[in-house]
């Protein structure tokens, strides 16, 4: 039986109709989820609602990770935010067998020797996560207020080479956002294009 003009149509519609699970957009509500920790604690992101949240996707053998890292300069944003009570939330997307995979432990052990400030450590090893909010990079920055709105994705800062030495004097696009949200200000840079290694999903 062949298919109607009209029977065709929808079929199509049907094939390109978007899905529930569509990339994060900004001034909407960012997609809630829920994880495992590196100590065993399962968070939800609606956990969190009237905290400013960070997510940031991270991979500790990527350069770009390193370039931030090495000097302290994530720690430092990362001790910045949390010091005004927002959540900072390190998710490792890497799946099993690939670059910048970790265990619970390895994650501590990682943070450890980093002196990292996050809230807590997610693991992602099947990258749903990751897949939701269709993180690109390492690092790959979001930043949802307190009322669960995302209001920043994207990059950490303006400048996107590899290099320690061009952190001085790059926009960090997130302690800006945070800073804005605090101020009851109006986010100039509320997204941008993300730098670094691709998510080894």
């Amino acid at each position: 039986m062949k298919l109607t003009f009209l029977t065709a149509l929808a079929a199509i519609a049907f094939i390109f109709t978007p899905s529930v699970n569509a990339a994060p957009v900004v001034g909407e509500m960012a997609p809630d989820f829920t994880a495992t920790d590196s100590n065993g604690k399962t968070h939800s992101l609606s956990d969190f609602k009237g905290k400013t949240v960070v997510l940031e996707w991270t991979n500790h053998e990527c350069p770009y990770v390193i370039k931030h890292y090495s000097v302290g300069n994530m720690q430092k944003i990362q001790k910045e935010a949390t010091d005004k009570d927002v959540v900072w939330l390190s998710i490792h997307s890497s799946a099993k067998g690939k670059q910048g995979h970790v265990t619970g432990d390895q994650a501590n052990e990682i943070a450890k020797e980093q002196g990292a400030n996050a809230t807590a450590h997610l693991l992602d090893e099947s990258g749903e996560i990751g897949t939701l909010y269709e993180a690109k990079t390492t690092p790959h920055m979001f930043v949802i207020n307190k009322e669960g709105t995302l209001i920043y994705a994207g990059a950490i800062d303006s400048d996107s080479n590899f290099k320690s030495t061009a952190i001085e004097g790059a926009t960090n696009y997130v302690m800006e956002a945070i800073n804005a949200l605090e101020a009851g200000e109006e986010i100039e840079v509320s997204s941008t294009n993300p730098y670094g290694c691709s998510i080894k999903y």
